[in-house]
């Protein structure tokens, strides 16, 4: 009888992890790996995945924010809802020990699985917190965390492949050598310099040991963490959304081949909010109308990095440190790349 019931329980952990599994494949196939093979080709063949999302600013703030937001949750609401679902769906259907064999390891290890998690996912940074706070509030470190967060925008595949179709091969190479620099390099000094109460102090989401039904669990989930991070992304979209003609200038000749606008567009990068590859078509306007490819480069590498929304999406996930420090290195990193840029 024991037996049977050791069976039984068994079995019954067996198909969480299974159903995670089918879930991911299945949104991702859908959201991200069917259009992004077609549109490789569409890369390949005209040298361009589209217009800038910055095109078109209307004069009136308010018509502006309303405009980009419009455009903007276009874009990424399937990889938004994509994103909350698998971020709740970790905190019910992944065991605890699992996650901290691998994503739970404060040192290297934890930071490399954290870093190879990422590829699939080919979320944008936005897309990705979601799921990054589920994973964090699973006890996944902050390393892990942190590098499975930054490594979904920065070494997208797909994304690598049509930078290299339409902007260059030299500038895909650039990102990827960078990228995984500063997705390692960040998720390990933010996680040696987080106090150790603050990184191994979680709270979950849900309580694992809870013994309702797990369609109940889920649902708890799913509604916190709906509210700990979706009303302030929109907000924060609607605001950079109206403040996007001041952050990213188009006049011609403007943002010249600098010091002061590799800086500048590396910290305007940090800001602002895309959706996935989105950074692609901006820089390659923004070249077309003289800009000069020292503060593109810094550009490319900090703006699908990291956003004040998604920033915001993980406060209540990782320490206020934690996120400051973070979104420091993405500006030092990018402005550090544009720099070397400058010399060559």
């Amino acid at each position: 009888m024991s037996h049977f019931s050791s069976s039984r329980t068994s079995s019954f952990a067996v198909w969480k992890p299974l159903l995670f599994v089918a879930v991911a494949v299945i949104g991702l196939w859908w959201v991200k790996w069917q259009p992004y093979y077609f549109k490789a080709f569409l890369a390949a063949d005209t040298h361009s995945i589209g217009k800038s999302i910055l095109a078109g600013e209307a004069a009136d703030p308010l018509q502006a924010a309303w405009a980009y937001a419009q455009i903007y949750f276009l874009a990424v609401w399937k990889a938004a809802v994509l994103g909350v679902i698998l971020g709740s769906l970790v905190q019910v259907l992944i065991p605890v020990n699992w996650l901290q064999r691998t994503l739970g390891q404060p040192r290297f290890a934890g930071t490399l699985f954290g870093t190879l998690f990422s590829l699939p996912g080919m979320m944008c940074t936005c897309c990705a917190a979601p799921v990054a706070a589920g994973m964090r509030k699973s006890s996944a470190s902050v390393g892990g965390t942190l590098a499975f967060w930054l490594g979904n925008p920065l070494l997208n595949p797909a994304t690598l492949i049509f930078m290299g179709f339409v902007l260059g091969w030299q500038f895909a190479a650039v990102r990827l050598l960078a990228g995984l620099a500063m997705v390692i390099g960040i998720a390990l000094i933010v996680q040696k310099l987080t106090p150790v109460e603050a990184a191994t102090n979680v709270v979950p989401l849900v309580n694992r040991a809870d013994d309702r039904p797990f369609l109940r669990r889920w649902i708890r989930a799913l509604w916190t963490l709906f509210w700990n991070t979706i009303p302030l992304y929109i907000l924060a979209v609607l605001l950079l959304g109206a403040a996007r003609v001041w952050l990213f200038p188009h006049a011609e000749g403007a943002v010249s081949n600098t010091l002061f606008w590799v800086i500048a567009m590396a910290i305007a990068g940090c800001l602002f909010v895309i959706p996935t590859a989105a950074e692609i078509p901006i820089v390659q306007t923004m070249m077309l109308a003289g800009m000069g490819t020292a503060p593109a480069l810094a550009l490319l590498m900090t703006l699908p990095a990291v956003s004040v929304p998604s920033l915001i999406m993980l406060h209540g996930a990782l320490p206020s440190r934690s996120l400051w420090l973070t979104g420091g290195l993405v500006a030092l990193s990018g402005a550090v790349v544009g720099a070397i840029a400058l010399l060559f």
